[in-house]
């Protein structure tokens, strides 16, 4: 089915369009990321945790009305709209990277953020379109396969091209290449009508915020798959900041590690989705959720004692060379596949238990929840940063807390909670 969906037009278009979009955005990101460790010595691991901050805030503001348009409109008309924006920001990149100016490159940040904002809605709503059942859980994990995908080759790309001679040009014409290739693929992508035509959008983004997400609270299976997806990007947003810093802080290591570590992740996290979508029944998916988080709980805190008694990992060929690196290494790969199998059964709960009408505004409130949610963890792990706790107590934190949330799903999961549709959980 996998191979069968991978030459459809009704989902590859879809596919190289997303994957395409999260590499640039990581491509972008990780080489604002290297540049700030290695330019802003000391503001540097703040800047890396609020970066995470700046980019979600705008699903917050904006992902409300964001799914009314989803649901009011043509999707892949707004789709090519939405990938023009794309390529405008990455115009306006090319000027930070170049003049080396952060003011820039953090505003190019946050319009990238209101730009994914817009276009998820979009790529969640789509999906139902024109899958179906079986097809709808392989097309999930094919996304997630593919926009981790993106985040491994951004995020290599990112850091390798900003480490060049001429690395500002560098990034600044793969940013801009990027976003043409994605313009492309959007042109692809076959139509899909309107779900609800009359509906207009309102601008008022407070007010449509509020009451899409208590319209959400009164589908008790949206709401309770909008909690642990939200969940899971605070993890993964808590994370993706930690690794750099700990990288640079405790192993005393390079940008290439960093790298590495980041890749590693998101080849993980695609390798958990990928078998979600080929070897579970639809029917048992939410079964799994539980156990995938305490994978991530015991493969975090295992990665985080391991990089302590470490030593100093200077360069790849070090992290390569001995037991410990490949250790931490295993112990990535391990938590992200586990994290990819926690997200995918999640994200087909929601769209599957979302009336048509409403199903992008659904995937926008829960993009609200999941912003709040990264945005409060960016803020936190900013804020002990800054008054000197380690990236290793941070990770410690996280695995303890996320055992905690493992334990309530598995409780939510057995009492079936999760299976009904009226009340709120």
């Amino acid at each position: 089915m996998l191979r069968e969906l991978m030459r459809a037009r009704r989902f590859a278009p879809l596919f190289w369009t997303q994957a395409l979009g999260a590499m640039n955005d990581n491509m972008f990101k990780n080489a604002l990321v290297v540049l700030a460790l290695f330019r802003l010595t000391h503001l540097g691991p703040v800047v890396v945790a609020l970066s995470g901050g700046v980019f979600l805030l705008p699903y917050a503001v904006f992902s409300a009305t964001a799914g009314q348009i989803a649901d009011a409109n043509e999707k892949s008309r707004v789709i090519r709209w939405v990938k023009f924006w794309e390529l405008g920001l990455m115009a306006l990149a090319s000027w930070g990277f170049l003049s080396g100016n952060f003011g820039v490159l953090l505003a190019v940040l946050f319009g990238l953020g209101v730009q994914a904002a817009f276009f998820s809605p979009l790529k969640y709503g789509i999906l139902p379109d024109h899958l179906a059942g079986e097809e709808l859980v392989a097309g999930n994990g094919l996304v997630e396969a593919g926009t981790f995908t993106g985040i491994l080759l951004g995020t290599v790309l990112g850091g390798v091209l900003l480490l060049l001679p001429d690395g500002a040009l560098a990034a600044s014409g793969a940013c801009l290449g990027v976003a043409a290739l994605g313009i492309l693929a959007a042109y692809r992508i076959p139509l899909a009508p309107s779900a609800q035509p009359q509906l207009r959008p309102g601008w008022n983004f407070a007010a449509e915020t509020w009451a899409l997400v208590r319209l959400a609270r009164e589908n008790a299976p949206v709401w309770f798959a909008i909690y642990g997806i939200s969940w899971f990007w605070a993890v993964g947003a808590t994370l993706l900041a930690a690794f750099p810093t700990l990288a640079r802080q405790v192993l005393h290591a390079d940008g290439h590690v960093v790298t590495l570590m980041l890749g590693v992740f998101a080849v993980g996290v695609g390798i958990g989705s990928l078998a979600v979508a080929r070897f579970v029944e639809d029917a048992s998916l939410v079964d799994y959720v539980a156990a995938a988080g305490v994978g991530v709980s015991v493969f975090t805190a295992d990665f985080a004692l391991t990089a302590l008694r470490a030593g100093e990992l200077g360069t790849v060929a070090a992290v390569l060379g001995g037991f410990a690196g490949w250790h931490m290494l295993v112990d990535l790969l391990l938590l992200a596949v586990c994290g990819g199998a926690f997200s995918v059964p999640l994200y087909v709960l929601l769209q599957e238990r979302s009336a048509a009408s409403h199903r992008a505004r659904m995937v926008g409130a829960n993009n609200v929840m999941n912003a709040l949610a990264s945005v409060l963890a960016a803020g936190i792990t900013a804020l002990l940063y800054a008054r000197g706790v380690g990236a290793p107590a941070v990770l410690l934190g996280v695995a303890a807390g996320n055992a905690l949330v493992a334990w309530w799903i598995f409780r939510v999961v057995r009492s079936g909670v999760h299976q009904g549709s009226s009340a709120p959980l």
